[in-house]
């Protein structure tokens, strides 16, 4: 086994780390629903979490996943740091590095930013957002959580609808459904879908309903107006209308069938307020797996030498 260095993209890991991870993340399901679910794999390493934007699952995801592990954590807040006194980006880094630690947890509204931290620390950059570009974890997350309800992803049909333009969640889940052997198709208003897809492993589908009934996987992604410059649909109202998840079209969907959404949910636009506390929508499955793929990453990463077979529950009550 291959272990990666970084995981600042998809590509970082490649089908076959895609893999390890979710083989990792059924071990740390397990850990997960003990009564004290925690082991002792990363005790003595450091995570730290740099978040300059603002971020509540990923965060909160990534910081309980380095405590059951029993690592320490370093949280970073940009409001009360040197940044706001002009402090930069690799005096901020090498800083924290300074400190010590094993890997650091990185969100940046600018592109590329995780791809520029390695030149400032020896430490693994796990990538939690940067800009429109990607966010392998919450990719990660979602493959688990798919492969868990349906067994596996290839040959599924996987639909994702919404703001693919401003979506680097989407960007991350197309890389990785495709390395997995799932067909992939898009379903957005035109000014919705970024300028250059033709090289993109994927379908584009103008008609929801359509797309809805041929989808083992529903994805919906929310508007995100604060990434938007100009108004790229006439009014919410009608993107919804044309784009949004109605009871009534669910009811489209095969009864195998799964809802997804990374979160935060726009009700009453994308979604309505329904739809997601039906059986087959899995977005708090998402949410809790997370945590679970999350840990198997930061295993993957700073584990060597820590035997999953020792994890065992006297370690486990111990840790």
């Amino acid at each position: 086994m291959t272990i990666a260095k970084h995981v600042r993209g998809v590509d970082d890991l490649g089908k076959d780390g895609i893999l390890e991870i979710l083989e990792l993340s059924d071990h740390f399901l397990e850990v997960s629903n003990r009564r004290i679910p925690k082991v002792p794999a990363l005790r003595g390493k450091t995570v730290a979490s740099l978040f300059f934007e603002d971020s509540t699952r990923t965060r909160l995801s990534f910081e309980k996943a380095a405590k059951r592990l029993s690592a320490d954590v370093m949280s970073f807040s940009v409001s009360s740091s040197s940044v706001k006194k002009g402090e930069s980006l690799r005096d901020t880094v090498e800083t924290i590095s300074s400190m010590g630690v094993e890997a650091i947890v990185v969100r940046h509204k600018s592109v590329g930013v995780p791809w520029m931290l390695p030149q400032w620390t020896d430490a693994s950059i796990i990538n939690a957002g940067d800009g429109s570009h990607e966010h392998p974890t919450q990719a990660l997350a979602d493959c688990y959580t798919i492969t868990q309800q349906l067994g596996n992803i290839a040959g599924k049909r996987i639909v994702i609808v919404g703001d693919i333009k401003h979506s680097r969640v989407a960007r991350s889940n197309i890389k990785a459904f495709n390395m997995l052997g799932a067909s992939v198709a898009l379903v957005a208003p035109p000014t919705l879908l970024p300028p250059s897809i033709e090289n993109w492993p994927v379908d584009t589908i103008s008609d929801l309903d359509a797309a809805i009934k041929e989808a083992d996987v529903l994805y919906l992604l929310r508007m995100q107006l604060e990434r938007q410059e100009e108004s790229l649909v006439p009014s919410l109202r009608e993107y919804s209308n044309f784009y949004g998840l109605t009871l009534e079209r669910s009811h489209m969907l095969q009864k195998s069938s799964i809802i997804m959404h990374p979160g935060p949910m726009n009700r009453g636009v994308e979604i309505s307020g329904d739809v997601p506390d039906l059986q087959n929508a899995l977005i708090t499955n998402q949410v809790e797996n997370g945590v679970i793929v999350r840990m198997a990453v930061l295993y993957h990463l700073l584990g060597s030498g820590v035997a999953l077979a020792g994890f065992n529950q006297e370690a486990d009550e111990d840790g």
